[in-house]
């Protein structure tokens, strides 16, 4: 059974970084696209990233220039580094893989405020 266990999250002020860590258990990690969503305060859950098992990228609008997406397959781990950071960025950000999605897990949680 999979298991996806986002880390990476906190408080930041606008302008700031983060890097988010997904990590994969399971055998199949390099050959799945990996998703990173978010959900905001009253949101809808809305996709930010993608990354395929050979690299191919694609990012939401609202997040395009800021946020990159990679993978190390080695280590069953996606990651999205996020600069520029906004208080509209603010959610609970979750990963999730394709064409076989698991349950959600917890997320990680990206406050960014003065």
């Amino acid at each position: 059974q999979v298991q996806l266990v986002e880390s990476g999250g906190g408080l930041v002020q606008p302008g700031g970084s983060l890097r988010l860590s997904c990590a994969a258990s399971g055998s199949f990690f390099s050959i799945y696209t990996m998703d990173w969503y978010r959900q905001g305060p009253g949101k809808q859950r809305e996709l930010v990233a993608s990354i395929t098992g050979v690299g191919d990228t694609n990012y939401a609008d609202s997040v395009k220039g800021r946020f990159t997406i990679s993978r190390d397959n080695a280590k069953n781990t996606v990651y999205l580094q996020m600069n520029s950071l906004k208080p509209e960025d603010t959610a609970v950000y979750y990963c999730n893989q394709r064409p076989y999605p698991v349950a959600w897990g917890q997320g990680t949680q990206v406050t960014v405020s003065s």
